[in-house]
C-alpha cells in the first residue's frame, strides 16, 4: 500500500492505514528512539504512543509525507525522555575516523561474514559513544545521519539557532571519531575534558 493511500485511509478512520504505516516506520522509529535513549523498552513505548498520537492528530498532516512528521514526534518524545534520564557524559574531540564510519553503523545493516566481528564491535563502540554525548548532540546526530533531517529541520526541532546545530554536529562527530580511534579502543588514549564550544549553548 502506498503511503498516500494509507494516510487517506487513516484520515477516514480506517485502521488498515495505521497498520500499513506502522509496518513501514515502526523499526526505523524504534531504532531512532533507541539511539537517543539506549533503552529498548522505553523506545518501543515511545513509538507505540507516537502511533496513537498520529492516529489522533492525522488530520493535522497536510501532505502525503507521513515519515518526517511522525519521526519528528518520535525524536521529540525521545529527547524529553532522555533528558529525564540525566545520563550525560562529555568526551574529548580530536579528529579520527571518517564520517562514513559511524553514519553507516547507525544503519541497521547486517555486516558481511568477513567483517561481522569487526563491524559488531565498531557498532557497539558507536552506540556507547552516542550515550556519552549530551541529549541534544545525540539527537542531532540521529536526526542528521540516521533519519536524514536537514540542518534547518534539526534547528526547528531542537529550537536552537543554526550556528548551535552546526556546532553540536561538529563536536559530536569529533567526539565519536575520538572514541573510534584504534588507540582509544585499545586503552592507549585518555579522554581530555572538552573546552567550551557551540554545542554547550542552551
Amino acid at each position: 500500500m502506498e503511503e498516500g493511500q494509507a494516510i487517506r485511509l487513516l484520515k477516514a478512520g480506517d485502521l488498515a492505514g495505521l497498520d500499513a504505516l506502522s509496518r513501514q516506520y515502526y523499526d526505523r522509529a524504534v531504532r531512532a528512539a533507541y539511539l537517543i535513549l539506549h533503552d529498548r523498552a522505553e523506545a518501543e513505548d515511545i513509538v507505540q504512543n507516537a502511533f496513537l498520537h498520529a492516529y489522533d492528530k492525522i488530520h493535522q498532516l497536510a501532505s502525503d509525507r507521513f515519515g518526517p512528521w511522525f519521526l519528528r514526534s518520535v525524536v521529540h518524545a525521545a529527547i524529553k525522555a532522555a533528558r529525564k534520564q540525566q545520563r550525560q557524559v562529555s568526551l574529548s574531540a580530536p579528529a579520527g575516523e571518517a564520517d562514513q564510519s559511524f553514519e553507516d553503523l547507525l544503519e541497521d545493516r547486517l555486516p558481511s561474514p568477513e567483517t561481522q566481528v569487526e563491524q559488531a564491535e565498531l557498532r557497539q563502540a558507536v552506540w556507547e559513544a552516542l550515550q556519552r554525548l549530551s541529549v541534544e548532540q545525540r539527537a542531532a546526530v540521529v536526526m542528521k545521519y540516521y533519519l536524514g533531517f536537514s540542518e534547518a529541520e534539526i534547528m526547528a526541532e531542537l529550537h536552537q539557532p543554526l550556528s548551535t546545530v552546526k556546532g553540536r554536529l561538529y563536536a559530536a562527530r569529533q567526539r565519536l571519531k575520538d572514541l573510534l580511534r584504534p588507540s582509544h579502543a585499545n586503552g592507549q588514549s585518555t579522554p581530555k575534558q572538552p573546552s567550551a564550544s557551540a554545542e554547550e549553548e542552551e
